[in-house]
């Protein structure tokens, strides 16, 4: 099988290209095709000729995207159905990786793949309306909402409380808000998983369980052996520009569907910490 892959250079695209074993994959940053422009794009799908395009390239400032409307949509929305466009023109099958910010919080229990969308943030509005888009170009394709993706490579949440334990002796965190921590490594299994069984339609991907953002920063220092102290607080004391909904933990039922489940976001938490720790070390030995 042939995959091509944007936003190759990407969190999670990192550890797709480092995972996705037995297949040709051809890994695309933004400088060897932006999404934007549909003949870079068209161009790169004719030369891989794909049977399979995983969509991971998108543009995820959350806050960013609420001053920079016009880009978010740009990269999110009109550069999506431009892959999807391509894919059609070559026949290739399209999975897209999205998000839970399409919903809007208001629920108790896990959201469905089926469930209205109601996104709250220019973000999550760009994803929302890249989903309808592609299930109008590509009746096919498969949709893999995530959440809280965290991966060695990049900016993730994990990252940035170990960098701020290091030097703070405590650590304010939001506990109103729940969601389902994602380590990049399952999530890129997972997808290939997805690709391999010709997957369709929406199917929710996270790791097993949820938490808030305190019970995953809680979690975090206790691993790393840290003695920083981490504070639960409310969202209306950590103003951010993007509003963020209060519960988005997504229901796995359409991911076991096709016989595929995903690890505890705990055991993925511990898998992380020690990636990161011997990427450090590997690091400083060639430093």
């Amino acid at each position: 099988m042939r995959v091509t892959i944007f936003g190759g250079t990407g969190l999670l695209g990192k550890a797709l290209v480092k995972g996705w074993t037995g297949d040709e994959v051809t890994a695309l940053s933004s400088k060897d095709a932006d999404i934007r422009d549909p003949q870079a794009v068209t161009d790169a799908v004719t030369r891989s000729r794909p049977d399979w395009i995983v969509l991971a390239a998108a543009y995820t400032d959350v806050d960013g995207c609420e001053s920079r409307r016009d880009l978010a949509f740009d990269v999110n929305a009109v550069g999506a159905a431009n892959v999807a466009g391509a894919a059609k023109q070559v026949g290739a099958r399209l999975l897209f990786v999205s998000t839970d910010y399409v919903f809007d919080g208001r629920s108790s229990v896990p959201y469905q793949a089926f469930d209205e969308r109601g996104p709250m943030s220019v973000y999550g509005a760009s994803k929302a309306t890249a989903e309808v888009a592609l299930q109008q170009v590509l009746p096919q394709c498969c949709i893999a909402r995530t959440s809280w993706l965290f991966g060695v490579g990049g900016k993730c949440f994990p990252d940035t409380i170990l960098r701020l334990a290091a030097t703070r002796p405590q650590i304010d965190v939001v506990d109103d808000q729940r969601g389902c921590p994602t380590y990049t490594i399952d999530l890129a299994r997972a997808i290939m998983q997805l690709c391999r069984v010709n997957a369709e339609g929406i199917v929710h991907a996270t790791n097993w369980g949820d938490c808030t953002w305190f019970e995953f920063a809680s979690q975090i220092v206790k691993i790393a052996g840290l003695t920083t102290a981490v504070v639960p607080t409310i969202t209306e004391k950590m103003k951010r520009p993007a509003p963020r909904p209060a519960y988005s933990v997504l229901s796995p039922d359409s991911l076991r569907k096709y016989q595929i489940t995903m690890p505890s976001w705990q055991d993925a938490l511990e898998r992380y910490l020690s990636e990161r720790e011997l990427q450090a070390t590997a690091t400083q030995a060639v430093s």
